[in-house]
């Protein structure tokens, strides 16, 4: 109790916090070069751990978002609990993981599922386990839904209502507005590693380029909700970003083992044909600017221009997110969601512009930048998915019947 009363205390926000917005600038803090170093130590450990991630592939990167989610999912469920109540409710607190890998199971059995079918198609025996799991996935998971529903009628006790209720809408708030936006991460992985890292990598910029500018130049408060977030840093962070994207995309497209999409579960190298978007256009400079530097031409991937779209987003409506966090953490009267990473807070702290983040990248590359018309690819992974082994083989007959009689008829 005592480490727990500590804990907490240490967590709660500061009083120069909440003094009138510009108080608290990073231009004014004393400490600043301190917290820099300790922050700036954090980011290249954390830097460095997400390079080694991309090195080892797609499934290791999804084995750290679904941890991340677990770690945030922690954060957030101890966030309202007390300790006293928890205690009189012995078994109750398993509850909220039992909805959380319920989501988990649903979404990312919706997101993979056609992903894992290519996987198992050599395995007569696993396919046909497999085909039966997927096909009834909804039906699993609603029971599990329905199961943990019952689950928390029971355990209902007299005295305790408000704060079992309050405890059921706060789990289901987590998995609506946490679990269910940071899924799409592992949806853009694999579309292409392209789409989760540049996105992933413009937040990191942003926010970096963001505490520079505020910590030189910031002098203009911006938000009341975040007292050490400048006009300066903003404005700052915003060009930084947005220019960052367009280069960056340059780089990243010229690596397979980035663009092309992972169509399985496996963890071996990628080839493709990387398409049009990644091939890039050559444009030639006017003569008076031409004049001024040895190139004559510059190449442009059309990719580059979508990236320009994420880095508005990232640099404009993306920080928001973080808005909103500290918004909520002023609510609750508290500095950070955690104290797991030095100089930077919790997980939730360094999460919240990426799960906004996240869901715009899918939409984007879905509604502009994924092609909507059918290809051969699009059918087979329709053929695999949906029907039986039997199935297939019956169709591949049938089809090649069709094939013969439009040969010699």
């Amino acid at each position: 109790m005592n480490k727990l009363r500590r804990r907490k205390q240490s967590n709660e926000i500061p009083s120069e916090i909440t003094k009138p917005n510009g108080g608290n600038l990073l231009a004014n803090d004393r400490n600043k070069y301190k917290s820099m170093w300790i922050r700036t130590h954090s980011t290249f450990w954390m830097i460095g751990a997400f390079v080694l991630l991309i090195y080892m592939g797609h499934l290791y990167i999804c084995a750290m978002v679904i941890s991340i989610q677990i770690l945030m999912a922690k954060e957030l469920f101890n966030l309202l609990r007390k300790v006293r109540e928890d205690r009189d409710l012995p078994g109750f607190r398993l509850l909220n993981w039992h909805f959380f890998f319920t989501a988990v199971l649903f979404v990312y059995g919706r997101f993979l599922s056609q992903r894992l079918v290519n996987t198992v198609t050599s395995d007569k025996v696993l396919y046909k386990f497999v085909s039966i799991l997927l096909k009834y996935q909804m039906v699993i998971c609603y029971f599990l839904y329905i199961a943990g529903f019952v689950w928390f009628i029971l355990s209902l006790k007299k005295k305790m209502y408000k704060y079992q209720f309050g405890q059921f809408a706060w789990t289901h708030m987590i998995l609506i507005v946490v679990f269910t936006q940071s899924s799409f991460t592992v949806a853009n992985i694999f579309e292409g590693m392209f789409w989760f890292l540049l996105p992933a990598s413009l937040i990191v910029i942003n926010d970096i380029a963001a505490y520079l500018f505020g910590f030189f130049f910031g002098k203009t408060p911006l938000i009341k909700l975040s007292p050490k977030k400048t006009w300066e840093g903003f404005i700052g962070a915003s060009v930084t970003t947005i220019i960052s994207a367009f280069l960056i995309a340059n780089v990243m497209g010229r690596f397979e083992w980035l663009t092309c999409p992972r169509k399985d579960l496996s963890t071996g190298w990628l080839h493709c044909d990387p398409g049009p978007l990644f091939k890039p256009d050559y444009y030639h400079l006017p003569g008076s600017i031409a004049s001024w530097i040895p190139w004559k031409e510059i190449p442009i991937m059309p990719v580059q221009w979508h990236a320009l779209c994420l880095g508005l987003f990232s640099s404009i409506i993306a920080p928001f997110g973080g808005f909103f966090a500290s918004g909520f953490k002023r609510a609750f009267k508290i500095k950070d969601f955690g104290d797991s990473i030095p100089g930077h807070g919790g997980i939730t702290d360094r999460m919240d512009c990426q799960m906004v983040m996240a869901v715009f990248a899918y939409i984007y590359h879905q509604s502009f930048v994924k092609s909507q018309s059918f290809s051969v690819e699009t059918i087979l992974d329709q053929i695999l998915m949906n029907l039986t082994f039997e199935e297939q083989l019956d169709l591949y007959r049938k089809l090649g019947e069709i094939l013969q009689q439009k040969r010699f008829g």
